[in-house]
Parts: structure tokens; sequence; C-alpha cells
């Protein structure tokens, strides 16, 4: 039998906060068997890559990411590398005789089966146990943030299936995690300025297993913690924000006053062939709603450009949207045409140059607004949480409430000293369509 204590192991995760989590508790799962880990995979002999699969470019990204670490089979200590995740939970069929590189193939839910498979593997050749997990909730993490802030995975899976998407084929029907194991997970990741809550849709949290919506309560219960400063909700579907989340954000000081909402279009025929529940009218009210009771709320959200159909007046009509809608920042994607959702089937496929122009359309009208609305802040005394340094601007690079890690840009400032995890007030000297500059008070150039 393999001595799997004595090995070394490296970890790469590819897409979403959600799957970074779950690649965090892999990784203390793998402490915890008293294996050593390296950041250097060059010197790992047992390699994980965790897969993303949501659209074609990710799964690209994932193929080659994986093909390219094969060659430390030949140049560095790797002996076996592991494929997890969500390439191979939905594709397995397809990449398991062609991706001869990769010596074990897990799926999202199978992280339990990780030493059971590299024993197999040692001993016996390649290993695929994909769906032959029981999906144990655990707490334990190994944090790959920076220690001052980590994600907080609610929820998995999905059911809202939006036509164009692979997420409920891939990780089934939405399931909430319980909220006592969640509330101990958030008491054990230390001191945490920020707790980032992440789903599909966190929204729904509660519905499945407690009968109710709970994400009102689960919000009260993390921010009573006393090692959590303040927590971000990403990802909120936009007809399940109600009246009591409304309230609760407005009232709850440790609540970041920002919303991730995914509206994906803006015109009602797209939206309802998207099998999307909402309507242009029903996402203005909402806007002025939450701007309304939330006084100085941020809210970002992304959008499909090129659905099939979509007419060049539906894109222009998109475009007026978020003239008018104001928004802090968005995210523009190209359709993907996804074998197995039932928007491959349509008829009307947009051109590929179509599409690449329309999202080009989209970044241009958006740029000049988040341009506008930071330029707004120029002269004003913002408070930033310092994320660390900046090394090619040789200053300090934080976030203001409006900005969210990875996504939203930064606030770039320069100070006699700045501790990551700690918040400063930066008086704003400048910007530009992503990010913000400025300086904090006992700040000389002299």
């Amino acid at each position: 039998m393999t001595d799997l204590t004595a090995k070394k192991y490296g970890l790469i995760s590819l897409g979403c906060d959600k799957n970074r989590v779950d690649a965090e508790k892999l990784l203390a799962m793998i402490e915890a068997r008293g294996c050593s880990v390296t950041n250097d995979i060059s010197k790992a002999q047992v390699l994980i890559i965790n897969t993303c699969s949501f659209l074609e470019d990710a799964r690209r990204e994932a193929i080659e990411t994986i093909i390219e670490c094969a060659a430390y089979k030949e140049s560095g200590s790797l002996e076996k590398l592991v494929v997890t995740g969500c390439l191979p939970q939905k594709f397995i069929g397809e990449i398991y005789d062609e991706l001869t590189e990769a010596d074990v193939f897990l799926g999202t839910y199978d992280y339990d089966k990780f030493f059971d498979a590299l024993e197999v593997a040692y001993a016996s050749g390649r290993c695929n146990m994909v769906g032959r997990g029981a999906n144990p909730f655990t707490c334990q993490r190994v944090i790959t943030t920076p220690l001052h802030y980590a994600y907080l995975k609610i929820a998995d899976g999905c059911n809202n299936c939006c036509t164009y998407c692979l997420i409920p084929r891939i990780r089934g029907r939405y399931f909430s995690y319980p909220m006592e194991k969640l509330v101990e997970e958030a008491a054990a990741l230390g001191d945490i300025s920020e707790l980032i809550l992440v789903a599909q849709d966190v929204t729904r949290y509660g519905i499945d297993l407690y009968g109710q919506k709970k994400l009102c309560e689960i919000l009260q219960k993390l921010t009573a913690l006393d090692n959590i400063s303040s927590v971000r909700l990403l990802y909120c579907y936009p007809e399940m924000i109600d009246g009591d989340l409304i309230a609760e954000i407005a009232r709850n000081p440790k609540i970041v006053k920002y919303l991730d909402i995914p509206f994906q279009h803006s015109e009602d025929r797209i939206l309802k062939m998207m099998n999307r529940r909402g309507t242009r009218a029903s996402y203005t009210d909402l806007i002025a709603r939450l701007r309304a009771e939330i006084p100085g709320i941020a809210i970002r959200s992304t959008f499909i450009c090129g659905f099939p159909t979509e007419t060049e007046e539906e894109s222009a009509a998109l475009a007026c949207f978020l003239s008018e809608a104001q928004l802090d920042n968005c995210g523009f994607f190209a359709y993907s045409r996804e074998q197995g959702t039932p928007a491959y089937k349509i008829k009307g496929q947009v051109p590929a140059a179509a599409k690449r122009r329309r999202v080009k359309n989209m970044y241009d009208v958006q740029r000049k607004i988040s341009f506008e609305k930071l330029r707004g802040r120029v002269g004003t005394t913002i408070k930033v949480l310092c994320d660390g340094i900046d090394e090619e601007n040789g200053c300090f690079a934080g976030r203001a409430y409006f900005q969210a890690p990875d996504i939203d840009g930064k606030v770039l400032f320069r100070a006699p000293f700045a501790e990551q995890g700690k918040y400063y007030d930066v008086l704003v000297t400048d910007n530009d369509s992503y990010n913000l500059y400025g300086r904090t008070e006992d700040y000389s150039d002299e």
C-alpha cells in the first residue's frame, strides 16, 4: 500500500468562488490526513486541478491546464494528476478515454473519495470515481484568499433552469447547507473583515431545508459572530429579493450595502426565452426600491449578449436600460451555446462576430457610467479595507463597500503604513473607469 501521507500535494482551482470553497475543504481534508501541501506545483507529487465547465471557454481552460501540468511528470516530481469538479462531473464520458494525462477523476460531490481513488491509481492505474461520493459537509477549510476575507458557500445546485445554463445538469437541484453548520464554519474562520456569502442563488437559501426562505435569519446569526466584521451578498436572484431582505440589509450595520443581482437581460421577450421570471419593468422597479430603502446601495449585475434570436434593436434596448439603470458595475458575456440546454436548439443563433461586437458595445456604455460614478467620489473621503500592496503601482490596494474582490476594481492609495485587513479613511484624488486613487490624511509626498 502506498504511503499517501509521505506525498507532497498541490492544487489549482479554476472557475468561481464556489469552486474555491470546495478546493479549500479538500485541502483541509488532505492536511487532516497528515499530508503536506505546496504552493509550488513543480514540486507536487500529487497535483489536483479543480475544474469549471460552465462555458466552453472554461472547459478549454481546464483541459489546457491539465495538459500543461501533465508535463511535470517528465520535468518535475509529479506522480499523479487528479482532476476534480465540474468538468468530470458533467463530461466524464467524453474525457476519460481522451484525457489520458489525468490519473484520477472525481466529480463535484466526491471529495470524500479522494484518498480511496488515489490508492487505486497508485495500485492499479487510472481511476474514475465520479458519482461515488457521499458529499459530507465539513467545516474545516484551508483559506486560499487573503486571510482577512473569505467566502461562505451556503447552498449548491440550482432550481431556476435558465434555458442557457448547464449548472442544474452539473450541480443538480438546489440544496441548502444546515444553518448551524454554516455558523460553525464561519466561527472557525478566525477574524474575518469581510465574509462573502455565495451560492448559485443565495436568496433561495433555506426553502428546501426549512420550508421557507431563511437568508435573513442566517444573516442575523452570522453578523452576531464576534469574529465577523461584515457580510457581503453575491448572486441574488431578482425575483427572490423581498421586503424582509431589503429591510434586513438596511437595518443591519454589518451587512455591506451591496448586491450582485444577475439580471441577464432587460427585454421581456429575451427574458422569457431565457426562462427568467422578471421583466424590464420589474427590474426597474426593484432597482428603484433598493435605492429608496437602502440609501447608497451599490448594485452590480451580469448580462448575456447575443442570446439566440436577439435583434439589433433588442441589443440597443439593453444599452438604453444600462443608461437608465446606472448600475455601479456590470459584467457582459457573449452567449455560449451549450449542448444539453434548451437554448441550444433555438433557431436563430447569433453569429460570433455579432456577439463579440455587442459585448464590446455594452462595456463601452457601462465604462462611461462607471467612470462618472467613480468621478463623483473624487474629493470625498471613503472607508477602505486594505487588501495588501499593489506592487505594480507601488502603493496599497484596497476596496470600498461598493467593490467586491476580483470583479469591481480597487482603491489604490498611498499611506505611511497600512495593514492588510484593516480599514482606512482614504481621500479620493483621481479615478478611471475601474479604480479609484487616493491617500490617507497622514500621507505626504514630501
